[in-house]
């Protein structure tokens, strides 16, 4: 008989006498092929125990002890999608999460007849395949930036914070910091980022959504309401609820005037109006219901309806503004009580999605600042390089004018207005002292008109100021001299 065991197909090599090899020298003996094949063997073998082992932990509730600590299936789904174990696993129970339909089948004889077929529930039908396609768009962002070079990380226990630019402070104090190159960003990589940060901010927004409505479609769990007091108004406090009750009622005013500058503060004012709209909304169903409230109140049904429509617009900004912040009050005993196993896979996997997207855009926008903080400190050098050169020039030209009309710059021949005949260009190399002195001999030397005039020809610009020189000479002669 052929036993597959000796087969060339077979991994065991078997000796003559029936005995098996033993395990060393199949190591040594077996091919590269071979080898490989048993590791991967062995590593299936492990995923297997793996995957044995997170189911047996889910179905147990994650009461490993067996007893009745447990928890329900949907919460155990909920938190293993929460903490990212097999995610293709454990969306696969969707799969059999099914619901009855009407649906017509042809018989035999040609006639319909109508039967109940199974078809997945509508929540699951829709927002699962929009979630893995959410979940497909962050993955790809996240490639995206695998072999990028233009921005790096700097533990901030090796370099000093004071001086690189960090904006964070405290906020996020454990983040590393992001740096970038001393000319900013390029123009490829700063609309890489861009485009990247508005594709997660869509994710962001529909997962956000799909997370609101699921949240919105749990049952509020008794313990919850039996926790709270029986007027909206003991919760939110008098300060809130005369805000919230005015006649001219603004939202954006309304979060800017009170203090969220923590996120226990952000949190804290998100309980306090959640529950104040479960105590509303209550009290309206039962007035509808029996015409009175069990509760009691002295508000009326259009008043507490107000009140519920500008809770529920502050609470909407509030996710907006601060789409980081943890789960509330409402959302933690809801998701805890859940028994909806595909409601709480929606929950939780939208909720995942949600702060993932919001940690991602966290990081693309740690990257933008940093970039324009770059560009922020080269525009002001820039400006200041540019005031120092105009400052410089305006110097240079104010001394330029300065020098040009300074009075010991110019010859005194051109103070005193003469213009040098062609004899005395023969000695332009003489000093305009010089020259000074010599025309004043040659005035003492004149002795006829003839001479007089032959002087005057040679200097006619000074013919008035001789004229009265000699004047004047004349009139200082002895009278000898006259006749």
């Amino acid at each position: 008989m052929f036993d597959g065991r000796n087969s060339g197909h077979s991994s065991f090599s078997s000796r003559g006498d029936g005995r098996h090899t033993p395990d060393h020298e199949l190591a040594v003996h077996a091919t590269p092929s071979a080898q490989r094949t048993r590791r991967g063997r062995q590593n299936r073998t492990s995923d297997m125990e793996a995957m044995k082992a997170r189911f047996a932990k889910l179905l147990l509730g994650e009461d490993m002890s067996g007893g009745n600590e447990g928890v329900t299936s949907a919460l155990a789904l909920s938190n293993a999608i929460t903490n990212l174990a097999e995610m293709n696993l454990l969306l696969s129970v969707v799969d059999h999460i099914v619901q009855f339909v009407p649906s017509k089948q042809m018989g035999k004889n040609g006639a319909f007849t109508e039967i109940m077929v199974t078809k997945q529930r509508d929540d699951l039908l829709m927002n699962i395949p929009a979630l893995r396609k959410l979940d497909s768009v962050l993955l790809e962002t996240l490639d995206n930036f695998k072999d990028q070079e233009d921005f790096w990380y700097v533990p901030r226990d090796v370099e000093d914070t004071s001086n690189n630019g960090d904006w964070r402070r405290d906020e996020n104090w454990w983040l590393p910091v992001v740096k970038v190159p001393s000319d900013g960003l390029s123009e490829e990589s700063r609309k890489l980022l861009q485009s990247q940060k508005d594709s997660v901010a869509q994710v962001l927004k529909a997962a956000t959504a799909i997370n609101d409505v699921v949240l919105s479609e749990i049952n509020i769990p008794d313990n919850y309401i039996d926790s709270l007091p029986k007027n909206g108004k003991t919760i939110l406090g008098d300060f809130l609820y005369k805000i919230l009750t005015d006649e001219h009622f603004d939202p954006d005013y309304f979060l800017s005037f009170l203090d969220l500058s923590t996120e226990h503060k952000v949190l804290d004012l998100k309980n306090r109006i959640e529950a104040s709209m479960v105590i509303w909304k209550r009290k309206m169903n039962q007035k509808e219901k029996d015409g009175r409230s069990q509760w009691g109140s002295s508000v009326s049904l259009e008043k507490r309806e107000l009140l519920e429509v500008r809770a529920e617009t502050v609470l909407v900004m509030l996710k907006h503004q601060y789409p980081g912040i943890p789960q509330s009050s409402l959302e933690v005993s809801k998701i805890k009580n859940n028994k909806d196993i595909g409601q709480a896979i929606l929950e939780s996997y939208s909720r995942v999605l949600e702060n993932l997207a919001s940690k991602i855009m966290s990081r693309i926008e740690d990257v933008l600042e940093a970039d324009a903080l770059v560009q922020r400190r080269l525009m002001a050098e820039a400006e200041r390089r540019s005031a120092e050169s105009e400052v410089e020039s305006e110097y240079e030209e104010t001394e330029k004018m300065e020098s040009a009309e300074t009075p010991n710059s110019r010859k005194l021949s051109e103070l005193i207005g003469w213009r040098l005949s062609s004899d005395t260009k023969k000695h332009c190399s003489m000093s305009d002292i010089e020259l000074f002195h010599k025309a004043e001999q040659e005035k003492t030397m004149v002795k006829s008109p003839r001479a007089l005039e032959k002087l005057m020809m040679k200097s006619p610009r000074a013919l008035p100021k001789k004229l009265s020189f000699l004047a004047k000479l004349e009139n200082m002669r002895s009278p000898t001299e006259r006749h």
